[in-house]
Order: structure tokens, then sequence, then C-alpha cells
């Protein structure tokens, strides 16, 4: 029968097997130390063919001791080893770090310790990728790949999601060193979160399940208690100016699909259903499960809908007229909110059932009222006068 290579021992190994052979240590106690953190265990054949063989040499006392301390460094958990995997574990510590920092109530500089750190834990990531793929990290002049450096390489094993996020955050920790922020880090919690998890992902997917953080932080960024009142203070806030700038900067040059990548902003939708009081629940979905294709990326509220749909049908179709400067009746709007399917059609069993950016239904009073961003797409959308006719020519 042939042996797996990976379950024979190594030339170290068979040193300090020899060696500990020679201070008359136990067959089954060297097996047990020389299997701890080892992806394929080896069997007491494995001590007995180095017994035999005299032509080993056995390891100094200073490289035993050595060897000991380093199998007592492995995590059971991540499997990680402080010797071996130094950069995984100095990658993972950062973006724990970095959290923890932001969750932290008694911190205040939130925006400026995360962003430092999760660029120290994206880099040491991605210098482990690399180192164990043979790609040189320390360039001529002695200097490590920079992040920025790595994530434009053909051969970056992320996203254009996550590097758009990443690239983000590189602008934000750029500008926000030694300048005041004022309460302006809740306004790139979504890239926070985003990274977050996109780290958490990229980690597993590289190098192994067991390595997550979530096995860490079951709570990260997104669970920070904040109700809607409290978000709408936030708006309220003085805003410095390189701040606004800097927000406008991170979104100028992307388009809207790379924009709506829930790896480059992290977004939560929250949903409400009939149920009582103990069953209700909140359900946070990943980006990658198949769930995640019907989330829509708003964040609704039943007490503030009337706010966003705020047209009744009559009046939506008399700003459409007065907007667009073309003849639109409530018969066109008819015509156009079947065209575009945004609601159902009258006595449906689920009336509910509505396209969120335009349309909600009123159960109260049993009747729909559409968004100002409705408005906006028709009187777009009959700006050309070939779509203008073919709405009007729309069979009911």
């Amino acid at each position: 029968m042939i042996r797996r290579a990976e379950g024979a021992l190594t030339a170290e190994e068979k040193k300090v097997v020899k060696g500990f052979l020679a201070k008359s240590e136990r067959n089954q106690d060297i097996q047990a130390l020389v299997n701890i953190g080892r992806k394929a265990t080896i069997n007491s054949a494995r001590i007995t063919e180095v017994k035999r063989d005299n032509t080993i040499v056995a390891a100094s006392d200073e490289a035993l001791e050595f060897y000991k301390l380093k199998k007592k460094a492995f995590d059971p958990q991540t499997g990680l080893n402080l010797y071996e995997d130094e950069r995984l574990i100095r990658a993972r510590e950062a973006m724990l770090l970095a959290v923890q920092v932001f969750n932290s109530p008694t911190l205040r500089f939130k925006a400026e310790v995360f962003a430092v750190q999760a660029n120290i834990a994206w880099t040491y990531l991605l210098h482990e990728y690399y180192e164990r793929k043979g790609v040189p990290i320390i360039q001529s002049d002695g200097r490590s790949l920079l992040l920025s450096q790595m994530t434009t390489r053909s051969d970056c094993p992320i996203s254009q999601g996550i590097k758009d996020n990443l690239e983000s955050l590189k602008r934000i920790r750029d500008t926000v060193e030694h300048t005041l922020f004022r309460r302006s880090d809740i306004r790139f919690l979504s890239i926070f979160q985003a990274c977050c998890l996109n780290f958490d992902k990229t980690i597993c997917e590289l190098f192994g399940a067991d390595k997550a953080l979530s096995n860490d932080l079951s709570f990260s960024l997104q669970f920070a208690k904040m109700d809607f009142d409290q978000l709408t203070q936030v708006q309220k806030y003085e805003v410095p100016a390189h701040i606004s700038a800097l927000e406008k900067e991170i979104d100028d040059g992307l388009g809207e699909d790379r924009l709506s990548d829930i790896e480059y902003r992290f977004r939560v939708v929250y949903t409400f259903e009939n149920s009582t009081k103990s069953k209700s629940h909140i359900k946070f979905v990943h980006p990658t499960d198949e769930d995640a294709e019907e989330v829509r990326k708003v964040l609704i509220k039943n007490e503030i809908s009337d706010k966003l749909y705020p047209n009744k049908a009559g009046v939506a179709a008399d700003l459409v007229r007065q907007q667009s400067g073309r003849a639109f009746t409530m018969h066109n709007h008819t015509q156009a909110w079947r065209k575009f399917d945004i609601r159902p059609r009258p006595s449906v069993a689920q009336p509910e059932n509505t396209n969120k950016d335009y349309c909600i239904y009123h159960e109260a009073h049993g009747d729909y009222t559409y968004s100002d961003r409705w408005v906006e797409f028709l009187v777009t959308f009959i700006a050309s006068d070939a779509n203008y006719e073919e709405l009007k020519k729309f069979k009911l």
C-alpha cells in the first residue's frame, strides 16, 4: 500500500522524534506531541521507523524545547500557530480590535482607529496569501507590499466590491489623520460594516472556515443600539467641510452597480410581518446567501411610510404633467403602474406586494400612495417621444 505523503514525517520531525527517543520518551507520548496541529496525523509505526533508522541525527536539546514550545502555541479553535501563522493571527487580532474599538461606548476616535486597524488586518491577510503563493512581498527597497499595491494586482483574490470598499477605507484613513472628525464617524458606518463582513468572508475562503472572526465576536458594528430618532439626529450634526468633500470623493467615479454592491457598502433591511409580539424578530442575511438576492437596499419603518410615499395617484399624475410639460392623465398613470408592474391590480390576495422603490399599500384605508422617486422616473421616461407614445398605447 502506498503511504500518503502528508502522513509521513518531515526531515525536521524525524530529528525531533529521534531526540525524544534518546531521552527515553515513550512512543505514544512522542506520537501525541507530533500530532498536535498536524493536518494529517501519524501512527505509532512512524515512531518505530525512526527508532530503527540509525542514520537519523537527533535534534539538539534547544531544538526539542522549542519544538515543545511551538506545539503548545497552537490555537485549537482556529488551528493557527503563533510561530508559523503570525500574519494571520495579527490580521485577525487587528480586525477584532478595530470592531471592539468602534463598538466601545467610552472611546471617541472611532473612525481613525477603525480605518488604521482594518488596513493593517487586510495587509497581513494578503501578505500571507501571496507568501503562500510564492510571490515575494518584500520589494527591492526593503519595504513590504502595500495594501493598495496588492489590490491592484491582476491575481488579487478579492472582488471588485471589496476592492472599492478598501479604497474608500484608505481615503478615510488618509483624510482623518490628525484632523477633527467631530461626530461624523457614523456616516461611514456602512463602509466599516461591509469591511468587517468582507474580511470574515475572505479569510474563510482563503484559509478555512475555522479562521472566522464570528467565532470570537458574535456581534459586530450593525448591532450597535441606535433607533430612528438617533439616526435622524446624526444627520443634524455639524459635518466639517473636509468630511463632506471626502464623502463625495469616495463615491465619485463609481457607477450605480458598484455603489450598490453590498460588499462596498453594507445595507440592512428590516421587514415587518404579521406576528405576535413574542414571535416578532429581525433577520440578518449575509450578502452571499440566496435570500440576499431578494433583499432591497432600503430601510423602511412603518411609522415613516407616509413621508416616503406622499403622493396619491391623482397628485402623482399632476406632478408628472407639471414637471414633464406633457399631457398626463390618471389613465396614463394607470397605464404606467401596470406597464412597470409596481403594484398589484385590484382585488388581489396580497395587495401589499409592491415595488417599494415607487409605491406602498396602506391597509388601514385600502389604497396606494407613490414616492417622489416614481414621479421622477416617469418624468424621465416620457421625456423621450418614443417612450411617451409607447406608454399611451399600452393596453390595460
